[in-house]
């Protein structure tokens, strides 16, 4: 019985770790892999790298977008997408 007690604030910061960070950036993962998966052409867009523009092709893993209205392309890797604007 002691030796259940030793352990049980080890097992209560573990459980505070999971349901304040772990849980947490899991469920942010895959809200932004589901904005990924369902970008399409016309969808206003902001790369990691801070690019702005419009999407006009959509491939497996790879999008092509417009930044201005020089219509100026270009190609990056889905994942390099950090939001999609409204």
């Amino acid at each position: 019985m002691e030796a259940i007690l030793q352990f049980l604030p080890f097992i209560a910061i573990i459980a505070v770790f999971y349901f304040f960070m772990i849980r947490p950036e899991s469920k942010k993962k895959k809200q932004l892999a589901q904005m990924r998966d369902e970008l399409s052409v016309g969808d206003k867009i902001t790369t990691i790298g801070g690019m702005i523009g419009s999407v006009v092709e959509v491939k497996d893993d790879e999008i092509t977008f417009e930044t201005s209205d020089d219509r100026v392309r270009i190609r990056v890797k889905k994942w390099a997408v950090s939001s999609k604007d409204n």
